[in-house]
């Protein structure tokens, strides 16, 4: 997730005032390789029902004492819950950007909405494919693994921090956004592993599969937050003149007749 920074010229614009642009992702390679390895790597473990599986029923065996607050927590991951959080956030913003004169003020809640459209499908799939068993306490239902609770929370709050990230005027507001979006996510997979709804390596694949997601909003927000007109845009300039070249004249000005090269 993006971070605020007084320092990163990326976040100011030619007065030195902060601009409403995410900062620059990562390079993909460093966030999406890892994340898609550990998640073979789970998805194949609890295929052949190897001894990392075995490990976290184990783990989740230690950590089930179903409760009141650890049932509320899981149901943050609600699609009743976390949808209609989303909801507000893109609708709020698509109405601020457009009243701003945003460039493309449309694209941020849209592709926010796509992508929590688009994730439980795959979620679906893969729910579907594997059709791993529920903890017990859970019946003979499968089609545990990964978690779709895990998944809508991942993805509404998630999306809506990135969508609404920018539009935060200091540093604390943004942090405080980060920070408590963190905080919701890490609250759902607790409630889930701890009221025995999931297993833990269902969450934790369910986070795998939502980051390479979140990431690509990331980058795709990034880069439409860049294209927004300049100050010199917005004073008249539609682009910077190419080097070596010089301004055209003022409209009237009288163009001197050395100037002109040999007809």
């Amino acid at each position: 997730m993006p971070t605020s920074s007084d320092s990163d010229p990326d976040l100011k614009g030619p007065s030195g005032a902060r601009s409403m642009v995410l900062p620059v992702p990562p390079r993909p390679a460093r966030v999406l390789a890892p994340v898609s390895l550990l998640f073979l790597l789970i998805t194949w473990q609890v295929v052949i029902h190897g001894p990392l599986e075995r490990a976290d029923e184990r783990l989740s065996a230690a950590m089930v004492h179903p409760g009141r607050i650890s049932t509320l927590l899981a149901d943050l991951g609600n699609v009743e819950a976390a949808v209609p959080v989303l909801a507000v956030v893109l609708i709020g913003v698509a109405w601020r950007a457009r009243e701003a004169g945003a460039d493309r003020w449309w694209l941020p809640s849209a592709a926010a909405a796509v992508l929590m459209a688009a994730v439980p499908l795959l979620v679906a799939l893969f729910k579907s494919l594997i059709a791993r068993p529920g903890p017990p306490g859970m019946g003979s239902v499968t089609g545990f693994y990964p978690s779709g609770h895990t998944a809508t929370a991942a993805i509404a709050y998630g999306g809506a921090a990135l969508v609404l990230w920018p539009w935060l005027g200091t540093p604390r507001a943004r942090r405080t956004l980060i920070d408590l979006c963190v905080a919701v996510n890490l609250g759902v997979a607790y409630g889930l592993i701890r009221s025995g709804y999931h297993w833990p390596l269902d969450v934790l694949a369910s986070w795998c599969l939502c980051a390479p997601a979140l990431f690509s909003l990331w980058i795709l927000l990034s880069r439409n937050g860049r294209r927004t007109p300049s100050a010199a845009t917005a004073s008249g300039s539609c682009c910077p003149a190419a080097p070596g070249s010089s301004p055209d004249p003022p409209h009237g000005a009288a163009v001197r007749d050395d100037a002109v090269g040999p007809v």
